[in-house]
């Protein structure tokens, strides 16, 4: 989540120094540019949760490699998402560096706490109960977690894949629609 999440500084670079301008003159459509950008964030994500999944083995992480592919797949797809609101984010505070950290740390820790990734929100306060479930992360983290210990619980794994997939159609989007519109 935070190296996705933080993808939109490396565009803020390109803003800052000129180069973003110079590549929306070439004759690449605008949203190919955004759209690329936003699956190469697919690499890095799936790539790192391999490399920490496989290190989990020798402390006696059982691997269920269907299970695996499929949870890859949906980090993959959520990973999509995120990196192009991070850009579009980018984007709507070019003019002001500090504002994109401000606005990106103040989503991304809350969307964290409330996911329960960190914390077991079972035992958690009511209202963050109900807050999680309208946080998509909250159910990438089930689907993952159901995927991992190598069950196949259908409504979690879906609602999973759903939420990836929904944030993935939302941030390209937004993401579209803010390169599209940029004049710098």
């Amino acid at each position: 989540m935070f190296g996705t999440s933080m993808t939109g500084a490396n565009l803020q670079f390109e803003i800052m120094t000129g180069a973003f301008e110079r590549i929306l003159a070439t004759p690449l459509a605008r949203q190919a540019l955004l759209i690329g950008r936003a699956l190469k964030e697919l690499t890095p994500l799936v790539v790192q949760a391999l490399v920490i999944t496989l290190i989990a083995v020798p402390f006696g992480f059982d691997l269920y490699p269907a299970h695996i592919v499929v949870g890859l797949l949906i980090l993959g797809v959520f990973g999509v998402g995120v990196g192009a609101l991070s850009y579009a984010l980018a984007i709507a505070t070019r003019k002001n560096e500090w504002a994109f950290w401000a606005v990106q740390q103040s989503l991304l820790f809350p969307l964290l706490i409330l996911s329960g990734m960190m914390l077991p929100l079972e035992t958690g306060p009511e209202w963050m109960q109900v807050l999680s479930k309208f946080n998509p992360l909250t159910y990438i983290v089930d689907a993952e977690r159901v995927l991992f210990s190598g069950t196949f619980d259908d409504s979690a794994v879906l609602y999973g894949i759903a939420a990836a997939i929904v944030t993935a159609a939302v941030g390209l989007w937004v993401g579209v629609r803010t390169v599209t519109k940029t004049v710098l």
